[in-house]
């Protein structure tokens, strides 16, 4: 590429990709910040590469078996990212443990901007495979496994396409999808809960409800929102809590410091969220606290996922680092 111009061109074709790239690597890798850098990564090597490609293959096609390469390269098998969950059996709220583990063994949230576009029945299958327990239940697969079961089953690529892009053959594309699909049947695996409509009515009510007891830390209000299996966890603490009386025991005791907390709602993961603030040290206003996803099925809260890096999620999420004696962001 011969001048700034043309270097310009170039990025120009490639940056309308960036979204669904992201949602992408996000699915391969389980971490939005990792997802980041596979896109960068992955344009970085198409916009050096361009002059070479020269239009031989589709430029989408092209992209994704850059981005499918880069993100096999960061994705070993020895290191899969999970939920607490996955990993552990359930503790005890009275006497829990707050062991805390590196960022790179979770599963994290992404933001639905970040992976969401398209028209609305693009948008309601994009949810679908971005909600977390089907994000995890992805890191349990071979990683070339997880790359055909997303390009096959949510990006509805044919097996010739997945096999090209691959450098594989359609026999060995079909024998991994079926290995991922008994992979994840055996495991449980798949898209939980129920869909998040913008406009869903029934769900604004029920949000409403959650935030009113939860900022007035009403705790049988709390609990009468609640499945009989609800769980909660907050990475990085190996720590997660199931049923109602573990998480009214959990509020009651080590996880009192919510109260008088305040909330401000997000899109992750296509599940309603929050953003945490707990009460700040000094008394003056608010400071983050934790990135706040909600589970909702039949009507009834499932699953409540804490996740306390709040020095890179907040900025992700773009939500203030702190909100002053009256609500106002700072």
């Amino acid at each position: 590429m011969s001048t700034t111009t043309d270097r310009d061109a170039v990025a120009g074709q490639l940056e309308p990709f960036r979204r669904e790239l992201t949602a992408y690597c996000y699915r391969m890798l389980g971490s939005a910040f990792e997802a980041e850098d596979a896109v960068q990564e992955t344009l970085l090597r198409a916009w050096s590469k361009f002059e070479g490609f020269q239009g031989r293959a589709q430029l989408r096609t092209w992209l994704y078996r850059i981005a499918t390469n880069v993100c096999l390269d960061m994705a070993p098998a020895a290191q899969r990212r999970a939920r607490p969950m996955d990993l552990f059996a359930p503790g005890s709220a009275t006497a829990p443990n707050l062991r805390q583990l590196e960022e790179n063994i979770w599963v994290g949230p992404i933001p639905d901007g970040r992976v969401l576009a398209g028209d609305p029945a693009e948008v309601a299958v994009g949810r679908e495979s971005i909600k977390l327990a089907f994000v995890a239940a992805l890191q349990k697969l071979a990683p070339r496994q997880r790359a055909v079961l997303i390009l096959r089953e949510v990006l509805a690529w044919s097996a010739a396409e997945t096999a090209e892009l691959l450098d594989s053959t359609v026999a060995s594309v079909n024998s991994a999808l079926q290995r991922a699909r008994a992979t994840l049947a055996e495991t449980g695996g798949g898209p939980d809960g129920d869909v998040a409509k913008p406009l869903d009515d029934e769900q604004r009510a029920f949000l409403a409800k959650y935030v009113k007891a939860f900022e007035a830390f009403d705790i049988e209000g709390l609990t009468e929102l609640l499945r009989a299996d609800v769980s909660l966890n907050m990475p990085p603490f190996e720590l997660w809590l199931q049923g109602v009386d573990e998480l009214r025991a959990w509020w009651k005791g080590f996880g009192c410091g919510c109260r008088g907390s305040r909330l401000l709602e997000v899109r992750a993961n296509g599940t309603p969220a929050f953003a945490q603030y707990r009460p700040a040290e000094d008394g003056d206003g608010w400071t983050p606290w934790a990135i706040m996803l909600l589970e909702i099925r039949d009507g009834k809260l499932a699953g409540i996922g804490n996740y306390l890096d709040t020095e890179r999620l907040f900025p992700l999420f773009g939500v203030p680092m702190r909100l002053t004696a009256d609500g106002t962001p700072v």
